[in-house]
């Protein structure tokens, strides 16, 4: 129910007397009135889910980069522009509209969204099937712009739209016609005793709103109804079998009396508390002085601070650069003197032509006397020569500065964390599947940060120091895409408020799965025994119930026990490429055998069920002794490992020349999530603890037809798929009215 025009009118009148009393400024009313992505007055501006506006035009342009975005593969650095003012050059309205118009499917083969930034609050908005034909124009804030530009300064005159040039300017508007004339041509155009003289006129304007608002998503059918959960108006069809069907409703006209009352409340003591507004307003100006000088001060201390340190580095390095210079000459010295007793064994020179000097002389006592100490030296430089080693080495690696642990404090330096508590990475809460899901938190519940960056990168060992990739999160928890299979990433996180910073959260490492997630539901058809298990409306998960049709039979048992193994399989099949999938087994299972199978074995089985004798039991393990394992694997068309009794049994007819013999060492705990990966190119199959990304058991398998997941429970037992990560979107918090 719309609030009627008189009424309306002499609210704006109201707001039009406060603003010539000067009760209320131009520059705070006009702060209302700019759409946060142009910076300019509203323009047919559209009610987002967040409750924010944006204009009409400013929601395409933002559409149109965030679908260019997704062609071109970029990063995502339009939605983290710090001007919220997007512009293109010339952009092709028909791409624009493209973008804007409804019908878009997610799971298309062309990269398309409906998923954009609000500019006001930088909340991921999703459109819908829709797109902008799903959102309300807000006619109120139109109204109120118009009414602004009339009463804030002097309009344009509004000319007649149909007067022959030149026109004349316009007396009123016809709300029926959307249009505005003169005295005459109104006249002309609305005589009097026709239907157009009882069309409503109002004073010349170019804001034509429609009497009724319709329903965005059944247009023929006005709004009737307010939705409290999703905070917008509906029609009776959105509630009768629309999106809107189990949500909470209330009429419009009580919609409409409870929040009128409201604003009128809240405008009323806005107004009474005029006195204290002002006082506040000085406070706040007191405030930014004393910001500035300790803006000022704060900044001083900090250069101060890096003065020390560039003091501290400049002096090691000085003493750094002396030990050097004070090594290099003492090996210079020892060089030199080294190389000089060797010139001297040279002809002619030195040593060499003082002995043959020597030698010369024919008094037999002077010639001992002198030759003894002559011969010692040139005995010790022969030595010399023959074993020629330098008397100092040329290399300097003893004095290579390590860097490495300073650098990273240095890259780490930040403001002390006074209020800003350490935050944890949750590694019960975080996964990695399809995307890397990393969930934190702060231990000790105090000191809660406003944003945080997450930091991660690939533990590489061919690579020490690999890059950190960061990203900045509003919440406590953000789902990273594209990374690589098979990889191990390190993960942390540091809380921030204001300019204040946390240290580093301790590192987690994730590991990806071997190979790309395969998506796939439980088939409800091929096989499928609805008697025998329960499966789930979503289709991925699956329960057995064959145990109470047992217990009504077992009167007629006199010895032994016969049963079945219920077969289920997934609907998508596998004929190329490497593939990995995980699933969860309740701990109360009793026997649950996991594997794959060819389409042409599962026609085969289907068609040629047969019962099964039960296994016999083991007072250690409490399940088969494993002699029935060769002689069901060699029934079963699957390549399968059985699951149970919070256990993991490898196949005693394991291919793998290094598979366990012994049944002690074939029994392991059984993992909470499991992981399948097949290799249909190789034809090989492997199981893993879906946790830890480790494989248990590996065999190769037929890979000649199309593959398909396997699954097999007997007794009770039941089998829940795993949940890919999907990127989470606002959720709206249902607030009383």
């Amino acid at each position: 129910m719309m609030p009627e025009m008189s009424e309306e009118g002499s609210e704006f009148g109201y707001i039009v007397e406060l603003l010539e009393k000067g009760k209320v400024t131009i520059k705070n009313i006009e702060r209302e009135l700019i759409c946060p992505a142009c910076k300019e007055l509203f323009t047919h501006p559209l009610i987002l889910p967040c409750q924010h506006s944006i204009c009409h035009k400013c929601v395409k342009e933002i559409l149109y980069f965030t679908l260019e975005d997704s062609f071109n593969d970029a990063a995502s650095d339009t939605s983290n522009q710090s001007s919220p003012r997007i512009r293109i050059s010339s952009p092709s309205m028909d791409r624009i509209d493209r973008a804007s118009r409804s019908g878009w499917k997610r799971n298309s083969l062309t990269p398309r969204t409906t998923t954009f930034p609000c500019p006001g609050c930088r909340h991921d908005i999703e459109l819908g099937e829709r797109g902008i034909n799903g959102l309300f124009r807000n006619f109120t804030l139109e109204t109120i712009v118009e009414r602004y530009r009339q009463a804030a300064r002097a309009a344009t005159a509004i000319m007649c739209d149909l007067c022959k040039p030149p026109p004349q300017e316009s007396t009123k508007s016809c709300m029926d016609c959307s249009a505005s004339y003169c005295n005459e041509c109104f006249k002309i155009h609305h005589p009097w005793g026709t239907l157009k003289a009882q069309h409503e006129y109002v004073g010349p304007t170019t804001n034509f709103r429609p009497k009724i608002l319709m329903c965005p998503e059944h247009e023929m059918e006005r709004v009737n109804m307010y939705c409290e959960l999703c905070r917008r108006p509906v029609c009776h069809l959105c509630k009768l079998g629309g999106t809107h069907a189990n949500h909470r409703v209330t009429t419009m006209s009580s919609a409409y009396k409870i929040l009128k009352e409201k604003l009128s409340k809240d405008i009323d003591y806005l107004i009474s508390r005029e006195s204290q507004v002002k006082s506040q307003i000085t406070e706040l100006g007191l405030l930014m002085k004393e910001t500035e000088c300790n803006g000022e001060r704060a900044k001083e201390e900090a250069s101060n601070s890096f003065d020390k340190l560039f003091e501290v580095l400049e002096e090691r390095r000085a003493s750094a650069l002396r030990a050097i210079e004070a090594s290099k000459m003492l090996r210079l010295e020892k060089l030199k003197s080294q190389r000089e007793e060797y010139q001297g064994l040279l002809e002619n020179n030195g040593l060499v032509g003082y002995a043959q000097e020597v030698l010369k002389e024919t008094d037999q006592s002077c010639f001992v006397q002198t030759a003894k100490q002559l011969h010692d030296r040139i005995q010790k430089a022969t030595e010399s020569l023959k074993s020629f080693r330098p008397a100092a080495q040329a290399s300097f690696e003893d004095f290579v500065v390590d860097v490495t642990k300073p650098q990273e404090a240095l890259t780490d330096l930040s403001f002390h964390s006074s209020g800003v508590d350490i935050p944890e990475i949750n590694e019960e809460q975080s996964k990695m599947y399809n995307k890397a899901l990393i969930c934190w938190d702060h231990p000790q519940r105090a000191g809660s940060a406003d944003t945080y960056i997450l930091e991660y990168r690939k533990v590489n060992k061919e690579e020490a120091n690999p890059a950190w990739q960061e990203t900045e999160v509003l919440s406590k928890s953000k789902v990273i895409s594209d990374l690589d299979t098979n990889s191990s990433y390190a993960f942390r996180v540091r809380g921030y408020k204001g300019s204040i910073c946390s240290p580093w959260s301790r590192e987690v490492i994730l590991h990806t799965p071997p190979a790309p997630v395969f998506s796939f539901l439980f088939d409800d058809k091929c096989g499928y025994n609805s008697e025998r298990l329960l499966l789930n409306a979503r289709r991925n998960s699956v329960e057995n119930r064959a145990g109470f049709p047992l217990l009504l039979g077992a009167e007629r048992l006199q010895a032994g026990c016969y049963t079945t193994l219920d077969y289920i399989v997934g609907d998508t099949g596998i004929v190329k490429g490497k593939h990995f999938w995980a699933f969860r087994v309740e701990p109360y299972s009793y026997l649950v055998k996991v594997g794959v199978a060819s389409d042409s074995k599962i026609q085969e089985w289907f068609h040629n069920s047969r019962d099964l004798t039960s296994p016999r039991y083991e007072q250690d393990s409490g399940h088969d002794s494993g002699s029935e394992d060769i002689f069901v694997e060699s029934l079963q068309p699957f390549t399968l490992v059985t699951l149970g009794m919070k256990k993991f049994f490898i196949p005693k007819a394991s291919l793998a020349p290094a598979a366990p013999k012994d049944s002690v060492n074939r029994i392991l705990p059984m993992p909470s999530c499991i992981g399948i990966c097949l290799d249909y190119d190789k034809g090989k199959v492997g199981f893993y603890d879906a946790d830890r990304m480790k494989c248990l058991y590996e065999r190769q398998v037929d890979c000649s037809g199309k593959m398909y997941p396997a699954f097999a429970l007997m007794g009770s037992a039941g089998v829940h798929l795993e949940e890919t990560i999907a990127a989470t979107y606002l959720e709206y918090q249902d607030e009383d009215m």
